[in-house]
């Protein structure tokens, strides 16, 4: 497995990651059994970082990752390093009511997490959206004290903008923001981007198939069950999912001239952005987990960038990517 460093102060990773999330929550029912045979799939061929949030399925995310660890080999459960989301707000229906960033709450949510994960540390923690009530220094300056007493190694960010990324590193070392980032989604390459990089930030990217618009496996067609969110996800609605699979179609037929598949070319697009960054693949399955990791043996020249380029360019996609309400949530849309 290949390796990557999350900026100049995180951790070496696997240059793959594995986002967590479908496998408890938001994209309709999932295989536990599946679920857990793709986590162990992915410890065995060298992924060490597993992404999650402690609100994926309100804790099942965090105990499925625990399970899937107490039933690895010893020598991946070692090298196993989990990432953890906090803050949101949830219901008992599963509605999401706000974020919470108050240094008492970041800790009790860890306490929670580490419970849950069956751990004594979490190795990068880090809120899930900015609470709007809460500077970011009281937020930051709380982990650094979790940080401090060993219950987390490294601090993160998530879909933080520019000026906050400037705040938050002036408190405490920061290892990598968690962020969108994919042929559809390329916001971060204006500020965002240049800023973690001059500050020594890694970027763990998700989102990198658009959550399987640009996979190559979704059709117009296809129907959504009710539980799953992309049915309200603008990028999936109407003339834009049909605007959107046209660019697919033209990059499936780049992936077809090189003999790999669309997702292929996708993820390895984001590999090809810079070393700075690993790309989470959210596979909930052991095949679409073989498939991203195909993705390492992809080597796109000059050419087939430029191609990429004029097949999908940036800022072709139609529809933000998340509904209004959720979009007012994102400092780094701000």
């Amino acid at each position: 497995m290949q390796t990557r460093t999350l900026g100049t102060t995180g951790p070496q990773t696997s240059a793959l990651g594995l986002g967590c999330m479908g496998m408890s929550a938001l994209y309709g029912d999932s295989d536990r059994g599946e679920s857990l045979a793709t986590l162990h799939a992915a410890l065995d061929a060298g992924i060490t970082l597993l992404d999650t949030g402690d609100f994926y399925g309100m804790g099942h995310n965090e105990l499925l990752i625990n399970e899937a660890l107490r039933s690895a080999p010893a020598a991946a459960r070692e090298k196993a390093q989990i990432s953890v989301k906090f803050g949101a707000l949830r219901t008992v229906e599963g509605g999401f009511t706000g974020y919470d960033g108050r240094p008492n709450a970041v800790k009790n949510f860890a306490a929670y997490s580490l419970q849950r994960l069956g751990t004594d540390h979490i190795d990068i923690y880090r809120i899930a959206r900015v609470d709007p009530d809460v500077p970011i220094e009281e937020t930051v300056g709380a982990i650094a004290e979790l940080v401090e007493a060993g219950h987390v190694r490294h601090i993160g960010l998530s879909e933080v903008g520019a000026q906050t990324l400037r705040r938050a590193a002036a408190v405490a070392p920061i290892s990598d923001l968690q962020i969108e980032y994919s042929l559809l989604s390329r916001g971060i390459e204006e500020a965002i981007l240049p800023t973690a990089r001059e500050l020594g930030i890694g970027v763990t990217a998700y989102g990198v198939l658009s959550r399987g618009l640009i996979s190559g496996h979704f059709t117009r067609d296809r129907k959504l069950a009710a539980n799953d969110f992309r049915g309200r996800s603008p990028r999936f609605q109407g003339e834009n999912l049909d605007r959107n699979l046209d660019l697919v179609d033209a990059l499936r037929k780049i992936a077809e001239q090189k003999g790999v598949s669309v997702a292929q070319t996708a993820i390895a697009w984001v590999l090809s952005r810079g070393a700075d960054i690993v790309p989470l693949v959210g596979a909930r399955r052991r095949d679409r987990l073989a498939e991203a990791l195909g993705a390492l043996d992809i080597t796109l020249d000059a050419d087939d960038l430029a191609a990429i380029e004029r097949a999908v360019p940036a800022g072709a996609a139609a529809g933000d990517r998340y509904p209004t309400d959720q979009m007012a949530h994102l400092d780094s849309e701000h």
